[in-house]
Parts: structure tokens; C-alpha cells; sequence
């Protein structure tokens, strides 16, 4: 009997998605120094297509020249990068793949290297170790929202205009939209703050006009966190009612995540015994939301075995299976699963067990980062690559850089 995973699943506008298997974002770092898709990232996502996912969600295209997330982010703001998202679209296409372009706005989550300023809802920097990274942000004004509001919408237009068959809103991790959402972040008095209906504007806001300049049969995903994981931040209930409104806008998936560079979940790392039993770090979540919501939902974090994401499908919290790392050391994990080649995946967490190392740098994400270069490169993923060769390697490219956090998705 066929497994679930590779049953079809037809989207409410009519958009059929050919398995459940959801590759959510991954940065890849890949784009050439004006901003622009590579070689590298063409034949990257045509090995996740080739792979067998159904949906492949790019790493975080970025909306404005002057606002990056991290060196080498793709940017997406006008029609001379649009033969580069043609080529990008064909190769992430084939083998009848979803392929939908994330986009995104870091708001002060921006390493000070990479812009000149930053922006978030209100004028507070990040608390703790994190905050040397980054700027001191200003407050943005009320002009500057609407007008990344209709970059929103034109990034996304561009993005159908090249062939890309859907889109993301970024709204988790602790980016802008993120950091509107949350009341630790955004203690704004006018329209765009306040109550959760004020902070949750701004999504909505991108959201229709995204729907306005793409029409009705575009898929629109958004990225939602559970909650991030901060004192007297966005919370589970606020993410609810959150969903519950996007559910009514219309939008066609929603990913669940959780936390900020900051404070993502980590693998094994404070992991509950309901996750270590369930796999999926947000299950338990998605069903309290299946209570409220009846979108379609991907889970994100924590899947490792054929049996795991079976059951999570079977017990509908989710109906799609959402994987990020596991497909950068398996881009073709899915057509492994279906041959019954692979039943299990075996991640371990990075470290070099050096305390004052391990504790402030992201090795996971610098390992994991690693393969993806490789596979832009044609080359064979290392699943067994030693984390100290890899630290090296980061070491001798980026010197004192790498000691900046990165981002996991």
C-alpha cells in the first residue's frame, strides 16, 4: 500500500501538490556579488527538485537592496534580475516540483556588516550577547511601511512573472514581520502596534497586497513561529488568533516554526519528551491550532524517520511534512523514502567540545551551510564531515566573520 507522504494534495485554489514532503528554508548564501542567483544555486535547487519534494521553499530572498539578512541574500526589487529567476524557476521546476520563493525584510535582525542601518517596529535592540551583532535600530515610519508593503507585492510578482510557483511570507525567526508581531518588540502606539489585531496589521497588509498583484490561483504560504520563545513575547494564543485571521484572508499554507536567531529550536537541545517520542518540535502546537484553523499546515523541525512523519500526517496535526536540514545531507530523501532505501535519518548536533567555542558560534548552521555549497557545486554531500575541519574551513574563508551568528532558516 502506498505510503501517505506520496499522496496528492490539492490546495483550495486548485494547486496540486504532488507528495507531502515541504523543504523549508534553508539559507544558501549563493548569490554573486550584485545580489543575483548563481550557477550554484540553479543546480542546487534542481538536485532538491530532482530529489522528489513536492513543495521547495527557497532560502530568504530579500525584498530591498538596503536591507540584507546576511551576506550574498538574493534580492528581488526590480526587472533586470528577472532572466536569473527564469533560470532559477526552470531548473527548481522539473520533475513537477513546487517551487516557491521566500520573502523576507530582517527589520533589525541584520548584521552590522552587511547594512548601514537598521529599521524594526520600535527602537529596541536585541537583549543580551546577540545585540553586539547588530545595529541599534530606529524606529520605522509609518511612510517606510507602506512602502515595503508594495515591495512585498512586487517581489512576489516578479517571482510569478520568472515561473516560481508560489511564494512564502517570512513572518517567523525574529524577522520584521516577526518582530511586528511580537509585543517584546513592537511598542508602537499608532495603527501598527498596540493590541495583537495592530501588531499583526503588518502581515495582513502584506499579505493582500501580495493576493492584489498576484490574483487569486498564486499559491501564498506564510512562516508563522508558535510563539518565540522570548519573556512577554509572541505567544502561542496570539499565534492562534493570528492564524484564524490568515485562515479568513485566504492564505493557502501555513508553516509552523518557532523562536529567533536568538532562540531557535535546536536539535538536541532542550528537547521535550513529547518531541523526542513525536519527532517534530511543533506537533503538539499544530493540533491545538487544528482546533481553531482548517488551512493547510506543514510542521517544520525535528522529523527523522518514514514512521514518524507517516503518523503526524496520518493523525492530520499536519498535512505536510516540513524538512530543512535533513534534505541539505538527503536532497533526495524522498525518492529514498519511496524506494524504502532509507527509513531513518541519523543528525547529530555540531559541536567541537570546546565550551567557549560550541557557545558562541553556530557550528550546526556552518556545517549544514557547507553541504549546501557543495551540492551548488556538484559535489557529493559529507554526511560524516568532522565538524573541526569544518570550523577550519569556515575559519579560513570568512576569518573573524565566522564568528557571527548565521541563521538556520
Amino acid at each position: 500500500m502506498e505510503s501517505i507522504l506520496f499522496k496528492e494534495f490539492t490546495l483550495q485554489n486548485g494547486t496540486k501538490i504532488k507528495n507531502r514532503f515541504f523543504k523549508g528554508a534553508m539559507s544558501e548564501a549563493l548569490a554573486n556579488v550584485h545580489l543575483q542567483p548563481t550557477e550554484s544555486i540553479y543546480r542546487l535547487y534542481e538536485t532538491f527538485a530532482k530529489g522528489g519534494t513536492g513543495i521547495v521553499v527557497t532560502g530568504n530572498v530579500m525584498i530591498d537592496s538596503k536591507a540584507l539578512g546576511e551576506p550574498r541574500n538574493v534580492v528581488v526589487e526590480n526587472e533586470e534580475i528577472l532572466p536569473f529567476l527564469e533560470k532559477w524557476a526552470e531548473r527548481g521546476t522539473i520533475n513537477n516540483t513546487q517551487l516557491w520563493m521566500q520573502l523576507n525584510h530582517p527589520g533589525k535582525q541584520a548584521f552590522k556588516d552587511v547594512v548601514n542601518e537598521a529599521v524594526a517596529p520600535s527602537a529596541i535592540p536585541f537583549p543580551g550577547a546577540s545585540s553586539r551583532f547588530f545595529h541599534h535600530p530606529r524606529e520605522i515610519t509609518p511612510t517606510e511601511i507602506v512602502d515595503l508593503i508594495h515591495r512585498f507585492g512586487n517581489s512576489a510578482k516578479l517571482a510569478q512573472k520568472a515561473g516560481f510557483t508560489g511564494v512564502q511570507i517570512h513572518g517567523a525567526h525574529g524577522y520584521l514581520i516577526s518582530q511586528f508581531l511580537s509585543p517584546s518588540h513592537n511598542q508602537r502606539n499608532d495603527e501598527w502596534g498596540r493590541d495583537i489585531d495592530g501588531r499583526m496589521k503588518f502581515l495582513i497588509e502584506v499579505y493582500r497586497e501580495i493576493r492584489s498583484q498576484t490574483g487569486p490561483l498564486f499559491p501564498i504560504s506564510v512562516k508563522l513561529n508558535s510563539a518565540d520563545f522570548m519573556k512577554a513575547g509572541f505567544s502561542e494564543e496570539e499565534a492562534i488568533y493570528v492564524a484564524g485571521q490568515l485562515e479568513k484572508e485566504g492564505v493557502d499554507l501555513l508553516e509552523i516554526s518557532g523562536g529567533s536567531i536568538a532562540n531557535l529550536a535546536t536539535p538536541g537541545k532542550d528537547v521535550k519528551a513529547s518531541t523526542n517520542v513525536r519527532e517534530a518540535y511543533f506537533l503538539d502546537f499544530a493540533e491545538k491550532l487544528r482546533k481553531t484553523v482548517d488551512m493547510p499546515l506543514s510542521v517544520t523541525g525535528g522529523f527523522r524517520t518514514k514512521k514518524g512523519m507517516e503518523s503526524a500526517v496520518h493523525s492530520n496535526a499536519t498535512d505536510f511534512v516540513g524538512l530543512a536540514r535533513p534534505l541539505a545531507v538527503y536532497p533526495d530523501l524522498p525518492n529514498l523514502i519511496e524506494e524504502n532505501i532509507l527509513q531513518e535519518i541519523i543528525l547529530t548536533h555540531k559541536k567541537l567540545g570546546i565550551k567557549s567555542i560550541d557557545n558562541q558560534l553556530p557550528l550546526d548552521s556552518m556545517w549544514y551551510t557547507q553541504q549546501l555549497d557543495r551540492l551548488g557545486r556538484g559535489k557529493q554531500v559529507r554526511p560524516n564531515h568532522p565538524v573541526w575541519i569544518s570550523f577550519l574551513q569556515a575559519l579560513l574563508k570568512n576569518g573573524k566573520e565566522v564568528f557571527q551568528q548565521r541563521r538556520a532558516k
